[in-house]
């Protein structure tokens, strides 16, 4: 089926949900850069940032634990789940610790991002940030990167009990936006946007430069793709 038009999408929207990571900022290098010390910190063998990136986008948790399965792999099987979960503790306290020391420094906003989000705002949606990213890495990052004001509310991967794609935090943030799902855009880069975004009831539109674990995102399935967000512009 082919892609709905960008601006016929927008036209029958009231709001916008729009993801972070591979969304509007490419934050590879931070990720790298705050893995790179955990894993030196913690005595570890490093990790290449082309699998960093297919590991991003289901939240720090699930990053940590994949790094650790990565770079602990030579153990046997029967061996590697205990080994990860004993590292974690610690893995996580470095993270944590390196990754608000660095947030920013080594990620990019996206071309158009800027420019899509003010095209959202002057056809009248109003916007949320919904990430798997904790909010205390998130918060700072869109402050820094001059991205905040856009936003009504910032949703990270710890404000509920769920993370996408389970659909719970895109109905949350619509009902603090104050809308209904079927007129809330959810704007993301990976099929965990995209099926958070279907089992919540949102049309879907998806950027095709993100992460989306290394897979293509044309190949998954919304209701539009664009090249950037500035080709939502065209609906302001």
């Amino acid at each position: 089926m082919a892609d709905s038009s960008p601006a016929a999408l927008v036209a029958h929207a009231d709001a916008a949900i729009v993801d972070l990571d591979g969304t509007m900022v490419d934050t590879l290098g931070d990720f790298a850069e705050a893995l790179r010390r955990m894993l030196d910190e913690l005595g570890l063998p490093g990790i290449a940032a082309a699998e960093i990136e297919r590991m991003v986008g289901k939240g720090t948790e699930h990053l940590l634990r994949s790094v650790l399965a990565h770079v602990l792999q030579p153990l046997e099987p029967e061996r590697l789940a205990a080994a990860v979960e004993s590292h974690y503790p610690a893995a996580w306290s470095a993270y944590e610790r390196h990754y608000l020391d660095i947030n920013g420094r080594h990620s990019r906003v996206y071309a158009g991002v800027e420019e899509g989000l003010r095209a959202l705002r002057g056809a009248g949606l109003r916007l949320a940030c919904v990430t798997n990213k904790p909010t205390a890495f998130a918060v700072p990052l869109l402050r820094a990167k001059g991205l905040d004001g856009f936003f009504d509310h910032v949703f990270g991967g710890d404000a509920f009990e769920r993370k996408k794609p389970d659909p719970l935090p895109l109905r949350k943030a619509c009902e603090a936006l104050g809308t209904q799902p079927a007129r809330t855009l959810a704007i993301g880069d990976s099929v965990n946007d995209a099926a958070a975004a279907r089992a919540a009831g949102c049309p879907v539109v998806l950027v095709t430069y993100g992460y989306n674990h290394g897979q293509p995102a044309r190949e998954v399935p919304a209701d539009a793709h664009v090249d950037s967000l500035e080709e939502l512009c065209a609906a302001a």
